[in-house]
């Protein structure tokens, strides 16, 4: 009976010692992992930020985690950050597959997919796209001024009242993205518009929270009927809504004479043979990835940035004294009028710098065997950027961990944006929505500052600037007051 018990417990040493993850050799050091789990019991999975900080203060700004048998890089601080992301751009420009989110784009799209002809050529094509269609021109700035005039009509309803700001901007901005998509706008009580801002919205506190943590981890429990399918989900319920719509393009459109990106797509399509990297399926999962890219972080930039400007009123008030001066005689702003708005340009960027939405960016993979602040990172490893540690490391700016545009501003006053700046990540998998983005920020922060004022209203406490924890951080609903200045 005792060789009975003293073999069992052998097997199950050898079993748990075969089940503990290894550091390769002058791999990134990190703290000590448990079998099957890794270091799943050394983060907070419902919010792991500051256990993600706590553990650079003691491992430095490149160590490693397991999440479950998958070793994994943090990397932290601009000095790693640009060595990983600008020099060995080629090196980290992978995406880590087998995990939560490419399993729901299904590898397909652009945000997801791995460093490939797949890629290159969808992020080519949307980069002419948006190009063609005006970006960085008065055709998209025209775009954008259309929608911010429903978006005024909005707020003037609601003149003295305290109301809930956040289905303005997400409505908003979700149309602008449409009417490039799409050629489409939805009015704001849409069910269509309602529900993709619902499905979103699930699916980014999904993203990055402890289902899809447990999902990348422990692949045995992928199959089960847990809390993560509901973004499977969500993800068919909008890839339905975005057949429809390459269906009624389909039936309505002029080849050779595009009216949006669909109709830029679905002309390609025409060009191409049976091996080409354009397909229809892929359509779909693109226009998914960037309506999500497009809607969610700037929507929360501006509901974090109006948060802002009503807890530093005296700063709200500054941006409006440079904006009547700089418009005076101007119906409308334009893009290239924040050449003439330093202080403006500070606020905005400072408000994207404080905020850091997207904190631990997307996913990167290594495509090589590599080397990371002299430490060997094998080819297929998993690489996570905390962006948070760039945007407030000191030494990189004036005033890391507190808002003050101050941060972008030299001593004559002058715009200066310093290389730590990295909301939308950097290198080869940067954003290509980002061109798109700060228009939008400029163009409505200017235009609303300038035809009202808002304020926190009395009753409502002191402003609350904790996120909600997701892929990509939002305020907490708050309330609002709008006059007319």
């Amino acid at each position: 009976m005792f060789f009975s018990v003293f073999l069992l417990s052998l097997c199950v040493f050898f079993l748990l010692f075969q089940l503990q993850p290894r550091r390769p050799k002058n791999f990134p050091p990190g703290p000590p992992s448990v079998p099957l789990l890794g270091n799943l019991l050394s983060l907070n999975i419902k919010d792991p930020l500051n256990d993600i900080e706590r553990l650079r203060q003691s491992y430095g700004n490149v160590y490693s985690l397991f999440f479950g048998l998958k070793p994994v890089v943090i990397i932290n601080g601009f000095k790693a950050m640009r060595e990983a992301m600008v020099i060995k751009a080629a090196d980290f420009a992978g995406r880590a597959q087998n995990t939560f989110l490419t399993a729901i784009n299904d590898s397909k799209g652009v945000i997801t997919v791995d460093y490939s002809p797949l890629w290159r050529d969808t992020r080519r094509f949307i980069l002419m796209t948006l190009k063609n269609f005006g970006l960085g021109k008065k055709s998209m700035e025209d775009r954008i001024h259309e929608e911010i005039q429903y978006t005024i009509k909005t707020l003037e309803n609601n003149i003295g009242k305290a109301f809930c700001p956040q289905f303005v901007f997400h409505n908003a901005v979700s149309n602008i993205i449409c009417k490039v998509l799409f050629g489409t706008r939805y009015e704001y009580d849409d069910d269509t518009i309602k529900t993709l801002i619902q499905c979103f919205k699930r699916i980014n506190k999904i993203l990055n929270g402890p289902w899809a943590l447990l999902y990348d981890s422990i692949p045995l429990i992928r199959r089960l009927p847990l809390p993560y399918n509901t973004a499977f989900e969500d993800v068919e319920l909008i890839l339905d809504i975005a057949q429809d719509l390459v269906n009624e393009h389909k039936k309505t459109r002029v080849p050779g004479e595009p009216r949006d990106f669909v109709d830029c797509y679905l002309d390609e399509l025409e060009k191409r043979d049976d091996d080409s990297t354009f397909f229809e399926e892929q359509l779909k999962r693109v226009t998914l990835d960037l309506y999500s890219a497009g809607t969610d972080t700037t929507s929360n930039t501006l509901l974090s940035g109006f948060l802002y400007l009503m807890k530093y009123p005296h700063i709200q008030e500054r941006c409006q004294q440079e904006i009547d001066r700089v418009l005076d005689g101007q119906d409308k702003v334009s893009y290239e009028n924040r050449h003439n708005m330093p202080y403006t340009q500070a606020v905005i960027h400072e408000i994207q710098r404080i905020t850091s939405l997207v904190p631990l960016s997307v996913f990167h993979c290594t495509t090589k065997d590599t080397e990371l602040s002299g430490y060997s990172i094998p080819q297929g490893t998993i690489v996570i950027q905390n962006l948070t540690s760039v945007l407030r490391e000191e030494g990189q700016w004036k005033f890391p961990h507190e808002f003050n545009p101050e941060n972008f501003l030299n001593d004559q006053g002058e715009f200066l944006k310093p290389q730590a700046f990295m909301p939308f990540s950097a290198g080869f998998r940067i954003c290509p929505g980002e061109g798109l983005a700060r228009m939008e920020l400029f163009l409505i922060l200017v235009t609303l500052l300038r035809k009202f004022k808002f304020v926190w209203p009395e009753d409502a406490g002191e402003p609350d600037f904790t996120p909600v924890y997701g892929a990509i951080l939002s305020p907490k609903p708050y309330l609002m007051k709008v006059h007319l200045r």
